[in-house]
């Protein structure tokens, strides 16, 4: 997927400032795609450039005035044709998991406290989107077409939060099983 294709969704319902944008990317999509403010703002451009954007400047007081994207027709249909097309399964990258093929009695207690971080970290993740799921997915059968897809990438993002603390306690358990004495 391409960030582009992550900005239109986020226009479909409502025109954004590129403030706004960033703003709610970072607390809906930004959750499973990951962009910078400097990356949104440069594809609001690209994405303007090719009219499948469009833009108005919004007068304010007592400050700069804002510009507000909208989604073009071009656009919905760009967007469309790109849901229409082949999903690829991208493989992650994470540094850690490279890490562990380095394991050894004289880095385990260094690799156990990245993993205990990343379990806390992934902790607060869940508590997230759990608090999210409450206030707005009660009753995920009674939800909006575009509400109930929102809802299955939280269930997702859900899921594999849970499968990744199993994994850290398993990986705690293991690496604290490591005999420092031991020189493999």
């Amino acid at each position: 997927m391409a960030l582009a294709h992550a900005i239109m969704t986020a226009l479909i319902d409502a025109d954004l400032s590129g403030y706004e944008l960033a703003r709610d990317f970072e607390t809906s999509m930004g959750f499973f795609w990951h962009a910078s403010h400097q990356q949104i703002y440069q594809e609001l451009r690209k994405l303007a450039e090719k009219q499948w954007l469009s833009k108005r400047e919004v007068q304010q007081s007592g400050k700069p005035n804002k510009i507000v994207y909208g989604l073009t027709p071009a656009g919905r249909e760009a967007l469309s044709e790109w849901v229409f097309s082949a999903t690829r399964n991208q493989a992650a990258k994470d540094e850690l998991v490279i890490k562990l093929y380095n394991l050894s009695a004289a880095n385990a207690a260094h690799l156990a406290a990245e993993i205990s971080d990343r379990r806390k970290q992934m902790m607060r993740l869940l508590y997230t989107y759990e608090k999210i799921r409450l206030r707005h997915y009660s009753d995920p059968a009674s939800l909006p077409t575009r509400s109930k897809g929102a809802y299955l990438a939280l269930i997702r993002g859900l899921g594999q939060g849970q499968q990744f603390l199993a994994w850290c306690d398993e990986a705690l358990a293991l690496i604290g099983s490591v005999d420092p004495t031991v020189q493999d």
